[in-house]
């Protein structure tokens, strides 16, 4: 295939996606040994889709959710998000594009200890250079809508997990991203604060963020419109989900 027939070949791939792999390919290695991580990846999510990558512990699937994320890159293949190809962007360009648009939710909520909950949420903004007034707005307003107002000036430390972890969600979606990644976003959690999480997670959706969740879980799984499983690296099996 020619270079143009490529280019055309991935304008007519992503048309309506917000990801998209081909033979997408990941290699460590480890001294003079070579593991094979992700093998021959294909995976598509339209634009309001929420996807639960399904699989076990060493998968795969928290490494392609570090792809997705662009924090990582692959060995080989093709790899698109939200309309641009980034197999091969230079790390400034990265860092840009994943600032303004993809939020990420951690296991272990990954709040910094010395910021109060309306600091860490307000965070990201102040890396987009957004003003202080702006910033309050959108801050507030995240508060409000995930149920935390009262908990503003609170510290982490003051919080258990399921607070926690909403005001891990609050900083991801105050940026208003085209994609939400969530890695084993209630793995810290016991069942009937996962139950929340995974309600909150549903209703960001419905308001049509696309979601990509990873999760050993396949309760919460359940929870997504579509499953992707993956084992050693590979996608085994897709499935449907009729969410009511």
């Amino acid at each position: 295939m020619s270079e143009n027939e490529h280019e055309c070949s991935i304008s007519d791939a992503i048309e309506g996606k917000m990801i998209h792999t081909r033979n997408l390919t990941k290699i460590q290695r480890y001294g003079g040994i070579e593991q094979n991580i992700l093998q021959n990846v294909n995976v598509d999510i339209e634009a309001g889709e929420f996807v639960c990558l399904l699989g076990p512990s060493g998968s795969g699937k928290s490494s392609l959710m570090n792809m997705f994320g662009l924090i990582d890159t692959p060995t080989s293949g093709d790899l698109l998000m939200m309309g641009h190809d980034v197999t091969n962007l230079k790390e400034r360009q990265r860092i840009n594009l994943r600032r303004g648009s993809i939020g990420n939710i951690f296991q272990s909520f990954g709040l910094i200890e010395e910021l109060n909950v309306f600091e860490n949420i307000e965070l990201p903004l102040q890396y987009l250079k957004y003003n202080k007034q702006t910033r309050y707005s959108k801050v507030t307003a995240v508060l409000d809508r995930l149920n935390i107002t009262h908990l503003k000036k609170y510290y982490p430390k003051q919080l258990d997990g399921l607070h926690k972890q909403l005001v891990g969600i609050g900083r991801a979606i105050v940026i208003e991203p085209d994609i939400l990644l969530a890695d084993e976003p209630t793995g810290c959690l016991n069942s009937n604060s996962g139950s929340k999480i995974m309600e909150v997670l549903n209703s960001i959706n419905e308001q049509g963020t696309t979601i990509v969740m990873a999760t050993h879980s396949a309760n919460d799984a359940d929870k997504a419109q579509r499953i992707v499983q993956i084992f050693d690296g590979h996608i085994i099996t897709e499935n449907i989900k009729n969410r009511l």
